[in-house]
């Protein structure tokens, strides 16, 4: 079966069982899934009910898809995103992505929990992106190309839309949320990254660092789906503090700044429906 075909089974898998059109898309990362819970929900699809769909095994992550609406904007959720280090492909790594287009959204909205590359950044700090690195990992375009979604060739000028971004930065700021700004980048994992390979990755123009979202937004670039991201700083990189990192100390920190990025993440939603006319 090519992943186009897999795709195509998985959607018709969810039109078996649920009746819902989407507008925006939100994958929670981890120890951000509790904002899924909180919305008006419609609906739940456990990500082992869809056939041929890969299950997220990281603690933290529950797999599944929750739609319903915030305020009125008709929402899916991931509760819970598969990475490539669980031993997927990335063409499985981005098929959720893939499938939450064909469900009828327009924006994605990405979300991750990362260790900082610069100094100037402390544990709890939300970070808009602005641009990504994603060298480190394959991209999810190798392959035969998926006509019905995009190009062969897409442009990787503006994956973070411009105009989101700038709704995002006035939502924060007219609710009072500090929110610095930078460059994502995406390693492979799960292994957390060494000091030489934190001071590398600032020298390449990172911000922060995480094992996820580079290659979905690779992915929903292609498919025409204007795409924003916030990462949640969880921990200072490896050589930037003297304390070993541990996942536990990410839930945590995600954990504590769950009020926030829950509050943010919303009054966005709101706003990017909105100005952008999608309800």
């Amino acid at each position: 079966m090519t992943a186009e075909e897999k795709l195509e089974k998985c959607y018709e898998s969810f039109k078996r069982k649920i009746d819902f059109k989407p507008s925006v898309a939100l994958i929670l990362g981890s120890g951000l899934g509790a904002l899924a819970d909180e919305i008006d929900v419609k609906a739940v699809l456990n990500y082992s009910e869809i056939e041929g769909f890969p299950m997220s095994t990281v603690p933290g992550h529950k797999g599944r898809f929750v739609f319903g609406h915030i305020e009125n904007v008709p929402v899916v959720i991931m509760q819970g995103r598969v990475h490539y280090y669980e031993g997927y492909s990335m063409q499985d790594v981005v098929l959720p992505t893939r499938l939450m287009r064909k469900m009828g959204a327009d924006v994605l909205f990405l979300t991750n929990a990362s260790g900082a590359a610069n100094p100037a950044f402390s544990a709890g700090d939300f970070m808009l992106i602005t641009d990504q690195i994603s060298d480190f990992v394959p991209s999810p375009l190798i392959g035969a190309n998926f006509e019905s979604l995009g190009t062969r060739f897409p442009d990787m000028s503006e994956i973070y839309n411009k105009q989101l971004r700038s709704i995002i930065k006035e939502t924060a700021e007219s609710i009072g949320i500090k929110l610095q700004e930078g460059v994502y980048i995406q390693l492979t994992g799960p292994n957390f990254e060494s000091p030489s390979e934190v001071r590398m990755c600032k020298l390449l123009g990172a911000d922060a660092i995480g094992m996820s979202t580079a290659c979905e937004a690779i992915a929903a670039n292609h498919a025409g789906m204007k795409i924003c991201g916030i990462s949640c700083v969880a921990n200072l990189g490896c050589g930037l503090t003297d304390n070993p990192l541990t996942h536990a100390e990410v839930m945590e920190a995600a954990d504590k700044a769950a009020p926030l990025f829950k509050k943010l993440i919303k009054a966005s939603i709101i706003n990017i429906a909105k100005q952008l006319k999608i309800v």
